[in-house]
């Protein structure tokens, strides 16, 4: 279990002081995720706060099409948000912190009521997940919230969250897709692969073959790894939320070993993208 419930509301703290103190120019500069500004992230978040609680809490149901596929589900979910952000350019940056401060502690009591083990309403898919329990559905909103902010503050310089404190969650998060990701891989029963994040936030993370199929270590393992990656910390979350992929990042990406398998593991993304 990582839990993560009580990191939401001080990410949330940190992101309302962040954009208090954001110049005009600041809320106009283009952000990693592709078309949107630090305005349209900052929206973004906000339908995440609304969106969810009147789902989750208030069980208030969309109309939602037939979905066949995963990337089906993602082209849902990106339509949705699209056409929010859309929305939210009439309203101004004023507004939007006030409102994200009206509803963030909703979002917050809403997660922190809920039974740690108990059955999420959604799975994680990007972690391989068809059932999942409320502290992993809390770690993902946890790295959606991360995510988000630090788009913004790349944008305008601002790092503050890139720290052991809130930047290594994140990460050890992100890792519940390696396993996945590597579903396909051929190896040999027993290897394994280690997956180093460098920079002080970071750490080493390791996924073991078993003939069938991969699963996370726990602990260090006492065998040498097969396949060794190294990716810059600067990089990693632009990586694993699919905004660089590893073709631009080569300079940040290190590969020993076994190279086929490491390139499928630096495909990792742990995000619906």
């Amino acid at each position: 279990m990582i839990d993560l419930v009580d990191k939401l509301p001080e990410l949330d703290k940190k992101l309302i002081e962040l954009l208090k103190n954001l110049t005009p120019e600041d809320w106009e500069k283009q952000t990693v995720a592709k078309l949107w500004t630090v305005k349209d992230v900052a929206a973004h978040l906000l339908d995440g706060n609304i969106r969810l609680v009147s789902n989750l809490r208030d069980e208030h149901q969309l109309e939602i099409p037939s979905i066949g596929s995963y990337q089906d589900l993602v082209d849902y979910l990106n339509q949705l948000n699209a056409e929010w952000v859309l929305a939210m350019r009439r309203v101004s940056p004023k507004m939007l912190i006030y409102l994200l401060e009206q509803t963030g502690d909703a979002f917050n009591n809403y997660y922190a009521s809920l039974d740690p083990y108990g059955k999420a309403k959604y799975a994680v898919a990007w972690a391989g997940e068809h059932e999942s329990t409320n502290w992993m559905h809390i770690a993902r909103e946890y790295t959606e919230r991360f995510l988000h902010q630090q788009q913004i503050r790349d944008a305008v310089g601002k790092q503050e969250i890139l720290t052991k404190e809130y930047f290594y969650p994140f990460l050890d998060v992100c890792m519940h897709a390696l396993p996945h990701t590597l579903r396909n891989a051929s190896a040999e029963s027993g290897c394994i692969l280690e997956m180093t994040i460098s920079g002080e936030s970071g750490g080493s993370w390791f996924v073991q073959y078993d003939g069938k199929k991969w699963s996370r270590l726990d602990t260090k393992p006492t065998t040498d790894p097969v396949t060794k990656v190294e990716i810059d910390e600067n990089a990693s979350w632009k990586l694993f939320s699919k905004s660089l992929r590893p073709e631009g990042l080569k300079d940040q990406i290190n590969i020993a070993g076994d190279l086929e398998l490491g390139r499928t593991a630096v495909e990792m993304v742990s995000f619906m993208a």
